[in-house]
């Protein structure tokens, strides 16, 4: 190789190094970057809701040792635990703004189940001194906090991936690299006191 070829392999060796310097500092994976941050969030939130949803079966079998009669309400929360633990919104079907729907209608009809069933404890003072009853209730309590917390991060998360891609220079590198990721969707209120967890304190 003689001098010139060196010299010009050295200058494109060194032009090469600036534009990738450039490219990673203007914004090429802040896109991706946010997806992923949405998805470990959304994967936070279902992590919370099963928690919940594991808790359930002990506290209907406590509850049904001092309410038999209440089998309307038992009956209701084990039916909105089904549904609930049967829609699945993994990073693959997140994009999907109909089962997320279908999702968050499902857990919101379990919240409303398991408020109900608090509200039938009350009539049972014997269930309300149960231990193992008082510890899945503050385990429950606690769960309902952390997927308040979980779903306040993930509609963080979206809107920060949101506004990237509808923002310059996001919506440049949207156009050009990454056009199949599209606008996320989030948690909508349903109801006045969806953002409020089930009572679960006496």
């Amino acid at each position: 190789m003689n001098e010139q070829q060196r010299y010009r392999s050295g200058w494109q060796v060194a032009v090469l190094m600036l534009l990738t310097a450039a490219l990673a500092g203007c914004g090429i994976n802040t896109i991706p970057t946010l997806d992923e941050q949405a998805k470990a969030a959304w994967s936070q939130v279902q992590n919370q809701y099963q928690r919940r949803a594991d808790l359930i079966p002990n506290l209907v079998e406590t509850v049904k040792g001092y309410a038999r009669h209440e089998q309307d309400t038992l009956t209701a929360v084990i039916e909105a635990r089904a549904k609930a633990t049967a829609i699945q919104v993994d990073a693959n079907t997140l994009d999907n703004p109909e089962k997320l729907k279908q999702f968050q209608q499902a857990q919101d009809q379990l919240s409303g189940a398991l408020s109900r069933l608090m509200v039938v404890s009350e009539r049972y003072p014997d269930l309300k001194a149960n231990q193992n009853f008082l510890a899945l209730q503050s385990q429950l309590e606690g769960t309902e906090n952390r997927i308040g917390v979980a779903r306040r991060d993930f509609i963080l998360a979206v809107q920060k991936y949101n506004t990237e891609i509808r923002t310059f220079p996001g919506r440049l590198w949207h156009a050009v690299m990454y056009s199949d990721l599209p606008l996320r969707e989030t948690f909508e209120a349903t109801s006045p006191d969806a953002d409020k967890a089930p009572q679960v304190k006496f």
